[in-house]
């Protein structure tokens, strides 16, 4: 699940990324750019008298059910697409969208990572495993290869939730930037409390998660990544 950003070092460095990458872009317009705030009219109560029957709502389609592009038309308005590009947009371009404009998504993708990796490497792998970087795993694999690694640590890593039997990966974690409150617990079977703790200040923390266990729930300690990399 996605969480936000916490206060300190890791929420700095991702804005810088966000910042850094959107003033590359030149000004084009990008999948996934947030529409203006809709005005909304007040609400009233309705006239007196029996009520007329409800008009029926149009269903929309969820972008995952919406007709795709097929491959032989992916094809910019000028120059062409590399074959890794084209594999990177396969499936993922709706009808009447720009290919280019997807392909921009994925590409600042990689632009933010590379960015991250820079500054601070436990962040960048920290935002791919809480989703602060959405779509990260395509845009890696067809379009910024080097990074592979940091996907295959984020695929260890846990961010804050619920986790239980096979979710559970025994091994040792430290935490990424956690909040003033950050808690965790395993538990094995039966619910027998095997480890819990807590950190305070935004402190730094590790933790061992026992063969025995089978849950482990973290809340407020935003992620964790198994210690020895990528492995």
């Amino acid at each position: 699940m996605a969480h936000p950003f916490r206060t300190g070092a890791a929420a700095v460095v991702l804005a810088a990324a966000l910042a850094a990458c959107g003033s590359s872009s030149s000004g084009r317009e990008t999948a996934g750019t947030p529409a203006p705030p809709v005005s909304r009219p007040p609400v009233t109560a309705p006239p007196a008298g029996p009520a007329a029957p409800a008009a029926p709502v149009p269903r929309t389609a969820p972008d995952e059910e919406q007709p795709k592009l097929p491959a032989a038309e992916l094809t910019p308005a000028t120059g062409s697409f590399t074959e890794k590009e084209k594999e990177y947009l396969t499936d993922r371009v709706p009808r009447g969208m720009d290919p280019a404009a997807v392909l921009q998504t994925g590409q600042e993708t990689c632009d933010r990572l590379t960015f991250l990796v820079k500054a601070d490497r436990d962040t960048a792998v920290g935002a791919i495993v809480t989703g602060e970087i959405a779509d990260a795993e395509p845009a890696v694999e067809h379009l910024c290869v080097r990074h592979r690694d940091l996907l295959r640590e984020a695929g260890r890593g846990y961010a804050d939730g619920t986790y239980e039997g096979q979710e559970v990966r025994p091994g040792r974690y430290r935490g990424v930037s956690p909040t003033d409150s950050c808690t965790w617990q395993i538990t094995g079977d039966d619910g027998r409390a095997l480890a819990s703790g807590s950190t305070t200040g935004g402190k730094p923390a590790r933790i061992t998660v026992p063969e025995a266990a089978r849950a482990f729930v973290s809340t407020g300690c935003y992620a964790w990544l198994p210690e020895g990399g990528a492995g």
